[in-house]
């Protein structure tokens, strides 16, 4: 299986949000290292994993969810 690599910049096009966003709140608690996104050749550049972004997203919606005070969701 082939995957697609994001910049920040790419995949704030592609789901419309602001790239900061992305990096000050979605990265780290909605978006997981190892998982959502990488850090090539240990450096500071992150380069996220579209397929596994999409998967989350619609499956996120059809479960039910608890949303928390910072920002996250508890899928109880």
């Amino acid at each position: 299986m082939s995957l697609t690599y994001l910049t920040t910049e790419e995949l704030a096009e592609k789901i419309k949000y602001d790239a900061r966003t992305i990096r000050n709140t979605l990265k780290d608690s909605v978006l997981l290292e190892g998982r959502h996104y990488f850090r090539p050749f240990g450096g500071r550049k992150i380069l996220f994993i579209w397929e596994n972004i999409e998967a989350d997203m619609t499956q996120a919606q059809s479960q039910f969810a608890i949303p928390l005070s910072r920002g996250g969701v508890c899928y109880g």
